[in-house]
C-alpha cells in the first residue's frame, strides 16, 4: 500500500484558475449551503474542485475536507483530475484511501456515497456532494452530521434527475429562499456563452436524445414524472405579473411549526393581486392579516391552530375557517388543478411556482394524499387553493361567508 509522504512546508504563490462569472458566483459564495443544478459539462465539477482545494489549502493540520460522489469509482475520477491540476509539490497522495494531504497538513478525502454508514464519525470542515441527484439521501444526512461541530460549508451539485429525490427537494428549498442556502441553475446556454461548451454539441445532443433526457441534462429542467397534480407545463402557462386590480377573495395559510404565513389575494378574474409571506409571532400575524384583508372575503386554513386565532381574525374582518381533512384537501387541490390546467388562475413567478412544481400526490389504500415533499413547504399552494376556491364560488360565497362569521368554522 502506498502511503502519503508529506512534502516539506514551503511558501507557494496560488492563482485561482479561470472560472466564468455564473460558475464562480454559484460556488464562491459566503452562503453555507450552495445548491447548483447544472447542465452536464457546464463546469460545476471543476469549479467545486477549485473551491474545495482552496478550502483545504486554507485549513490546518488534521482538518478533513470531503469530496463525496455516488460511488467510489466516481470519487476516484475526481481524485485523479484534481491530482493532475495541482503541482505535486503541494500535496502527497494516498492512492488506496484516495486522499491528498496538503503541505499544511489538511487532508482532502474522496469518498463514495453508496455506503452512507461509513460516512459518519469525522469532523469535516468543508464538503462537496457531487452528482447529488444520484446519491442516496442517507449520504446527505451523514455528510451534514460531519459538518455539525465545524459548522463547515457544503456545495451540493449535479444534473437534474426527475423530481422524486432529495437533491431536487433541497434545491426547491434553496430556491424558495431558505436561510443559509443559495440556489443556482446553470444551463447549457450559460456554458455556451462562457465558451465552455460548443453550441453545435448542444444542437446535436438535442437531435439525438429524448426530449425529457435532453431537458434534464442540458437545461436543468426536471421531467414531469407523473407525481404533480397540476402539470409542469400548465403551471408555467399561468405565470403572470401581479394584477393592479383590488383583491376580491383572499386565501390565508397560517404558519405552523417552521412554516410561513402566506396570503394570496385574487382579483375578480382570478389574477393574483396580492402575495404576502412572512414569519412572525401570532399577535403580529393576526393584526397584519386583518389590516391587509379588510372586509374582503377570506378563507383561512385553521387546521391545527384552533378556534382562538380564527375567532380573533373574525372580529376584524370577513373570515371563515377551513378544516383540512383528506377529502376536503383533495377537493381543494383538485379544484386548483382544474383552474391551472384551464388557465383560469394566474400568479407571479417565484415561491408560488416553486411550491406548485414540487407539490405531489401519492395513492394509498385510504385515498389520494396531496402534500409538499418531506422538508418542503406547501403554504403558497394552500393559500392559492383557498383563494381560488373562494373566488370560483363568486357572489354566492360572500353571502355564505357572512353567515360563516356567525357560525365560526365550517368544513367545505
Amino acid at each position: 500500500m502506498r502511503t502519503a509522504t508529506l512534502p516539506t512546508p514551503s511558501k507557494f504563490r496560488y492563482r485561482r484558475p479561470w472560472l466564468y462569472g455564473k460558475q464562480r458566483d454559484a460556488i464562491f459564495t459566503p452562503v453555507r449551503y450552495a445548491v447548483i443544478e447544472a447542465s452536464t459539462k457546464s463546469g460545476k465539477t471543476v469549479g467545486c474542485m477549485v473551491w474545495l482545494a482552496e478550502q483545504a489549502m486554507a485549513g490546518r493540520a488534521g482538518q478533513n475536507f470531503w469530496w463525496v460522489a455516488p460511488i467510489f469509482a466516481q470519487a476516484k475520477i475526481a481524485f485523479r483530475r484534481l491530482k493532475r491540476g495541482l503541482p505535486s509539490q503541494v500535496y502527497a497522495a494516498n492512492e488506496t484511501e484516495l486522499t491528498l494531504t496538503f503541505v499544511n497538513g489538511a487532508v482532502l478525502w474522496f469518498k463514495g456515497a453508496d455506503k452512507p454508514d461509513t460516512l459518519y464519525g469525522e469532523d469535516v470542515y468543508a464538503a462537496v456532494i457531487d452528482e447529488a441527484s444520484r446519491c442516496k439521501e442517507e449520504s446527505w444526512h451523514a455528510v451534514r452530521s460531519t459538518l455539525t461541530a465545524t459548522q463547515g460549508p457544503c456545495r451540493i451539485i449535479g444534473n437534474v434527475k426527475g423530481r422524486k429525490n432529495w437533491a431536487y427537494h433541497l434545491a426547491r428549498r434553496a430556491e424558495s429562499g431558505e436561510p443559509g442556502m443559495l440556489y443556482t441553475k446553470i444551463t447549457a446556454q450559460d456554458a455556451v456563452e462562457a465558451g465552455v461548451l460548443a453550441a453545435e454539441e448542444i444542437t446535436d445532443a438535442q437531435r439525438l436524445l429524448p426530449e425529457s433526457v435532453f431537458r434534464e441534462l442540458y437545461l436543468a429542467e426536471p421531467s414531469d414524472d407523473g407525481g404533480n397534480p397540476f402539470g409542469l407545463a400548465a403551471i408555467r402557462a399561468c405565470i403572470a405579473p401581479l394584477s393592479r386590480e383590488p383583491a376580491a377573495a383572499w386565501g390565508w395559510d397560517l404558519a405552523k411549526s417552521f412554516d410561513w404565513t402566506v396570503g394570496i389575494g385574487l382579483d375578480a378574474l382570478r389574477h393574483t393581486a396580492r402575495f404576502e409571506r412572512w414569519q412572525a409571532p401570532w399577535e403580529t400575524t393576526i393584526t397584519r392579516i386583518q389590516d391587509m384583508t379588510g372586509r374582503t372575503a377570506a378563507l383561512v386554513d385553521s387546521t391545527g391552530v384552533g378556534d382562538p386565532v380564527l375567532e380573533r381574525l373574525q372580529k376584524g374582518g370577513n373570515f371563515t375557517g377551513y378544516k383540512f381533512t383528506m377529502p376536503s384537501k383533495q377537493q381543494l387541490i383538485e379544484g386548483l388543478a382544474v383552474a391551472i390546467q384551464h388557465g383560469e388562475v394566474h400568479y407571479p413567478d417565484g415561491p408560488i411556482v416553486v411550491e406548485l412544481e414540487a407539490f405531489e400526490y401519492v395513492y394509498s389504500r385510504t385515498g389520494v394524499h396531496y402534500s409538499a415533499p418531506e422538508g418542503m413547504h406547501d403554504d403558497c399552494v394552500c393559500a392559492l387553493a383557498l383563494a381560488n376556491h373562494l373566488a370560483a364560488k363568486g357572489e354566492a360565497s360572500i353571502w355564505f361567508l357572512s353567515a360563516g362569521e356567525r357560525t365560526g368554522e365550517v368544513e367545505w
